[in-house]
């Protein structure tokens, strides 16, 4: 028997609760990018380059590994109390990582600021649930997709703001204000009843998902860059992840209540939009990581101004995120939605293949959109579908579960790709920098200093070096649209569900 909620909420104004959990989505999401523009300045204060890798890793580490883990705590306990308590830890990391006095320190607030983090992505999406039917819910989906895709572009935007302006420690306040008045605004909307019964918690599946989790994470951000593949650590990392991702798997299979439950892999629709999570999430971190560094490289524009021209592909996912909520919403179909998107995003990336330094402001512009107008129907069509899918008490872990394929795609997405792009740019470069110098290290600055020929030469090599990231993009984009057909469609209630463990909490 599924165990009984330990808490009921009331929920008393939705768009209130809407409007606080948009705000914290906001903030976790922002907080995955919005430090890559300050590092350099980070490190000229603090010390520690050999650490640096990590300021952005711990965060990332933390915030994948919880997520699981709030999404089946939320549904035993409480999504209200679990939505307050990873609020705390995320202020409470970005209030400490703004008074940090040294890099081990930072990268330990920024894993503390993760740990919030994973929980406000997860609950975020899943109270979204309790609120609103799930014929409507489409259309708030679509609205959190375009938050999470304008945080992408805008992320290193606004920490290069900040950071020019005022401090980069104020990337980290200004988490502060706004997150307490959201925490504020959410207590008040969600009210519980405060009916509690007891749980098992499944402590060692935890243990195990987070060991695995953390093992691939750490591999895929770590191996070939801070460490070679073939190193005693990276080996160890990858062994780790082969022992731990079948035990957790046995584990599962016997626990009362587990942490990640297998029978949500029963469902087709979990299934397929996990897969195609995976791969845009792959896709969309590689273009918002390797499209800022063509323009500051073979462009030669500041890397503020780098981020404004990213509009384009933050406009499209916009786009595509709201349009396709609305088209749910008036219709109650959603299958072909991602299929339209794949097609739309294998022509945006192929046409990334045929980037030179020369491309015109126009033709990228187009480009970017394309890719953007691709990406943007996952996020809202996909959490959607799948809790209209899942039975009402996997609510949290069906959410989080998702949400976890995606973050995973993405990390190891931006290794393979950091790979692909090292190992091209070494060969495009061979005879065309000075002896001695790292191609790696050979950055916009050092490119715009060069003599109008050569700085021509390098530009084109570095922009070569992306072809193959991109088309490896359109061949993953198009394993999804194969995915996107097997797509069942199940109508979209008009109503919130009744009944069941999970619901309203």
């Amino acid at each position: 028997m599924p165990a009984q909620t330990s808490k009921n909420e009331q929920i008393h104004s939705p768009r209130l609760i809407l409007a606080a959990i948009a705000i914290m989505l906001l903030l976790a999401s922002l907080d995955q990018t919005i430090v890559s523009t300050a590092l350099p300045t980070i490190v000229s204060e603090l010390g520690g380059i050999e650490h640096l890798s990590w300021v952005v890793t711990a965060y990332l580490l933390t915030s994948t590994v919880v997520a699981p883990l709030y999404g089946k705590l939320g549904d035993l306990y409480g999504r209200k109390l679990m939505m307050q308590i990873s609020v705390v830890l995320f202020l409470l990391g970005s209030a400490l990582a703004g008074q940090a006095t040294s890099m081990l320190f930072l990268i330990a607030a920024r894993g503390l600021q993760g740990l919030g983090g994973g929980g406000l992505f997860v609950l975020a999406l899943t109270v979204i649930a309790d609120v609103v039917p799930p014929r409507e819910r489409g259309k708030i989906q679509g609205l959190f997709g375009a938050v999470f895709s304008i945080s992408s572009i805008a992320g290193p935007l606004i920490g290069g703001y900040f950071t020019q302006h005022l401090s980069w420690r104020w990337i980290f306040y200004v988490n502060l204000p706004l997150g307490i008045f959201a925490l504020v605004v959410f207590a008040m909307a969600f009210k519980p009843r405060g009916i509690r019964t007891g749980h098992k918690i499944d402590y060692l599946g935890a243990l195990l998902l987070t060991t695995a989790l953390s093992s691939v994470v750490l591999f895929t951000s770590l191996g070939g860059r801070t460490y070679a593949w073939d190193s005693g650590f990276i080996l160890s990392l990858i062994a780790l992840a082969v022992l731990t991702i079948p035990a957790f798997v046995l584990v599962e299979r016997r626990a009362a209540e587990p942490i990640l439950p297998l029978a949500l892999f029963s469902h087709s629709t979990f299934v397929i939009f996990s897969g195609i999570g995976a791969i845009v999430g792959a896709a969309m971190f590689g273009a918002a990581t390797f499209l800022p560094l063509y323009l500051q490289v073979a462009k030669g524009i500041s890397p503020t101004a780098s981020g404004l021209q990213m509009l384009p592909m933050m406009l499209g996912s916009m786009a595509g995120s709201i349009g396709s909520g609305q088209i749910m919403g008036r219709t109650g179909h959603y299958r072909r939605l991602p299929q339209v998107g794949m097609v739309i995003l294998i022509l945006g990336m192929l046409s990334l293949t045929q980037l030179h330094p020369d491309t015109s402001r126009w033709a990228l512009v187009g480009m970017m959109a394309m890719v953007g107008l691709g990406m943007g129907p996952t996020m809202s069509v996909g959490t959607t579908a799948i809790q209209n899918a899942i039975p009402r008490e996997m609510l949290g872990v069906g959410t989080s579960g998702f949400t976890l394929f995606r973050q995973v795609g993405g990390s190891v997405g931006i290794a393979v790709f950091g790979a692909l792009f090292s190992a091209g740019l070494a060969t495009q470069m061979v005879g065309l920098l000075p002896p001695g110098a790292e191609p790696g290290a050979f950055g916009a600055a050092q490119v715009a200093a060069l003599p109008e020929g050569a700085r021509m030469a390098v530009a084109t090599a570095f922009t070569e070096a992306m072809h193959p990231i991109f088309a490896i993009a359109a061949g993953l984009a198009a394993v999804a649209l194969v995915l996107s057909l097997f797509i069942v469609e199940k109508p979209l209630e008009h109503r919130v569900g009744r009944g069941g463990p999970g619901g309203g909490h």
